[in-house]
């Protein structure tokens, strides 16, 4: 069992104390909506319980990626065997404040009541970002936030704290195992007005719990021959205390498919063997250049597009490979604008592409 610091134990004490505050209310809520949809307590309750013995966390991250030592993120997590936060890497698929003082140094203050406020916590106490993985889309629960992803073995949700959401916005609807209602609270409350959530749609409460106690324990079997959820807002965002450990702590990487037969992709296989995590790909993402919209992420993906890839074919591999060119010879893109601003733009092309 991972020892946790005094820091990660009180973040995960904090947001159960937040839980069972709000408790109450969430309960009422809860009851009400079932009711509403005609759904018994018992299947509920079903759901629950296989929630919390084998739902899992996916760690979403983009292996090609260049961190701060230079070397990409799959050549890290090959050496080290260890999955590391945004304040270690110094690089985010969602926001790039992870310093001291930073944006997301300030949400944690306020998301963990302050328990990671302290000068002895240092870089690697902070927790590590993921989602719930409810949803068992082959792409996995937040793949705004990466191409490929770990998921991990079930007990590691004990040691997570989560919010319902992104928690950047500091939503309301947070808790941990220990204190889950006001979660459950919010992914009812969508699934029954708009008939949608995590990123499913046309689905009812019943349909969505009945699908927790079919697919619980055994997702991501074939991901090549799954669909994409193309999720990009509606997650259960986990936030994982404590460190993460390929070899003890994973149980499955998924892959984009075209970084096969790349040195990324090697690495990959090379660290599947090394730490005994299977290996999976998924049906990947590709989109024809003339296809590119220039009203999704802004009127400048187009050409950004034909810049990567030409009059073909755009795919995960090319936006990273770009990226790391960026990285490199920053003023080899300088007419598109500074560093800063074109490598959000690339960001948000990986949005389009999804």
């Amino acid at each position: 069992m991972v020892q946790l610091t005094s820091a990660q134990a009180k973040a995960l004490r904090n947001v159960t104390k937040y839980a069972r505050r709000h408790k109450p209310a969430a309960e009422r809520q809860i009851e009400h909506i079932l009711k509403m949809a005609n759904v018994p307590w018992e299947l509920f309750r079903e759901a629950k319980e296989k929630v919390f013995k084998g739902a899992r966390v996916a760690l979403h991250f983009h292996p090609d990626r260049l961190a701060a030592n230079g070397e990409s993120v799959a050549g890290n997590l090959l050496e080290s065997g260890v999955y590391k936060n945004q304040f270690e890497t110094s690089i985010s698929a969602g926001s790039l404040t992870a310093r001291k003082g930073g944006l997301r140094h300030q949400h944690e203050q306020k998301l963990f009541g302050g328990a990671y406020n302290r000068w002895a916590v240092k870089g690697h106490h902070r927790p590590k970002y993921g989602a719930l993985d409810l949803t068992f889309s082959a792409d996995g629960p937040s793949p705004r936030f990466g191409s490929c992803f770990l998921l991990l073995k079930p007990q590691i949700s004990w040691r997570s704290t989560f919010t319902y959401l992104d928690s950047f916005t500091l939503p309301q609807s947070k808790g941990t195992y220990a204190e889950f209602d006001l979660i459950w609270s919010a992914l009812l409350l969508d699934l029954f007005q708009s008939r949608s959530a995590l990123g499913k749609k046309d689905v009812t409460v019943r349909g969505f719990l009945e699908s927790l106690l079919e697919n619980v324990g055994s997702p991501h079997r074939q991901p090549h021959l799954g669909e994409a959820s193309r999720n990009l807002d509606h997650y259960i965002e986990a936030q994982v205390h404590g460190p993460v450990s390929l070899s003890s702590d994973s149980e499955l990487l998924v892959a984009d498919p075209s970084f096969k037969n790349t040195s990324v992709g090697h690495e990959l296989q090379r660290l599947s063997a090394k730490y005994k995590v299977r290996l999976l790909w998924h049906m990947g993402f590709a989109m024809a250049v003339a296809e590119i919209p220039p009203d999704f992420r802004g009127a400048g993906m187009p050409s950004l597009a034909k810049r990567i890839a030409g009059e073909g074919v755009l795919t995960t591999e090319m936006i990273g490979r770009a990226v790391a060119n960026l990285t490199k010879h920053p003023s080899a893109w300088a007419k598109r604008g500074s560093y800063a601003e074109v490598l959000q733009e690339l960001k948000l092309l990986w949005h389009v592409l999804l």
